[in-house]
């Protein structure tokens, strides 16, 4: 018996409607229905059943006719318009775009590869209607000769109108993204995040979806009547958050990147907060504030350290305030009953002199509950030991630069140690919460 597929069809058993549903279970057991495709009534009312052609053996008919009290008859056909199943219906947006892109380079006179395969997306950021490639995509040589018709094909299998792909972040403080429209007029996109809308142009501002859940985080701290100071403000990805949902009284906004400052405009303007921030645009080492903040946010990675004499200067030199400091901190791999995680009250930092009421503080500051998972390294919450280390070292720098422009005692705190998010391996984007305050004449 030869049960191979005919091109353009499916091998299809036909038997008698009585006997459909003993066929089928049968059929299943021994893994040869074909679940791609329905069965379908024929001519005469038998009823046919798809299966795997290649699968189906002689042996298999004898087993059929054998396997109930009275013969099951059963006879091998070609369906030749199969009609596809609910379940083959549907299909992950990945696997569809690999179904379009094998289509349009078969159609093109080209052959489908396992190269090919590998090099179609699997993920990718969307906003709206434009869709954001890695740059690890499309880079076989074969994709360049199909022209425009390959992203019209990636845009239609993803339902967008637009697609970009993104290259390295390009060296510098800019932290410019190098990023290639492929399809559209503009770069301009909107993306909303905890009912805060940001509109901006992909091809020239930075977006890390990966924090969102310090966005989250920031938006849930007491701020009501504060002024904030945000050094790195970029399109106002905490200035937002601080305004709209943490009740700061006013905000003063930092970005040297003309058209990230262009996005922190119409941001502000699209969010009904534009009366409560100043954009001071150029680069903050300038900035001729001081002595006006209740809370600085230094929100650059992999360092903000350049920023920190100026978080100081701008903090309120009578009260003080909290510091948010931004870092990547390298953790070294260890066996695990060399390294045990140290949970947050193990790690609770000693009280210093003049902290008074640190508790309550610290209690004040913290958000209730962890938003999201920052991947398997961080879903216990717990704080590193590096974290730890790096903090305290900070926190002294920090009061040591207090102290030099004041010229009198301070005293600084670490509140909470917030982990963000896994920057590479080993690296973590973690956050300080540092409460600094001057030490007051006994």
């Amino acid at each position: 018996m030869d049960a191979k597929d005919t091109r353009g069809a499916v091998s299809a058993l036909v038997t008698e409607p009585r006997f459909a549903q003993r066929l089928r279970e049968y059929l299943e057991g021994e893994q040869i229905l074909d679940v791609r495709y329905r069965l379908q009534k024929m001519p005469g009312g038998s009823v046919a059943l798809p299966v795997l052609g290649e699968k189906l053996t002689e042996q298999h008919l004898r087993a059929l006719q054998k396997s109930g009290p009275q013969e099951v008859p059963c006879r091998l056909t070609q369906l030749q318009d199969p009609v596809p199943s609910k379940a083959a219906g549907v299909r992950t947006p990945a696997q569809k775009l690999c179904r379009e892109l094998q289509r349009l380079v078969v159609g093109s006179g080209g052959s489908w590869s396992e190269e090919l395969e590998r090099d179609v997306p699997r993920s990718w950021q969307r906003h709206g209607d434009l869709v954001l490639l890695s740059e690890d995509n499309f880079g076989a040589a074969l994709w360049e000769k199909l022209g425009p018709a390959l992203w019209e094909t990636v845009a239609s299998a993803l339902g967008a109108r637009r697609v970009a792909r993104r290259g390295r972040v390009s060296p510098g403080g800019m932290r410019s993204p190098s990023v290639t429209l492929l399809l559209g007029q503009d770069g301009w996109v909107e993306h909303v995040d905890n009912g805060i809308r940001y509109t901006f142009d992909v091809t020239k501002c930075m977006f890390s979806p990966g924090n969102i859940t310090e966005k989250l985080r920031v938006a849930s701290l007491p701020c009501s009547g504060e002024v904030l100071v945000d050094l790195y403000a970029g399109i106002g990805y905490f200035t937002l958050p601080y305004l709209v949902h943490a009740a700061a009284a006013f905000a003063h906004a930092c970005e040297w990147n003309c058209h990230a400052v262009e996005a922190l405009q119409r941001n502000l303007v699209l969010n009904g907060v534009q009366d409560r921030c100043c954009i001071h645009h150029g680069d903050n080492r300038q900035l001729e504030l001081q002595d006006v903040a209740d809370r600085v946010n230094l929100g650059l990675i992999p360092s903000s350290e350049e920023g920190w004499p100026v978080a100081c200067r701008v903090l309120k030199k009578d009260t003080g305030g909290v510091l948010h400091i931004h870092h990547n901190v390298e953790v070294l791999p260890a066996p695990a009953h060399l390294q045990p995680g140290v949970s947050r009250d193990e790690q609770r930092p000693t009280k210093e002199a003049g902290s008074v009421g640190w508790e309550d503080r610290e209690r004040e500051h913290q958000s209730p509950k962890d938003t999201e998972s920052c991947g398997k390294e961080m879903q216990a919450a717990r704080v590193r030991p590096e974290w730890q280390r790096w903090a305290e070292a900070t926190a002294m720098q920090i009061r040591g630069l207090l102290e030099e422009l004041h010229g009198r005692p301070w005293w600084t705190s670490i509140l909470h140690i917030e982990a963000v998010k896994s920057y590479a391996p080993h690296v973590h984007h973690v956050v300080l919460d540092l409460e600094c305050r001057p030490t007051l004449p006994a």
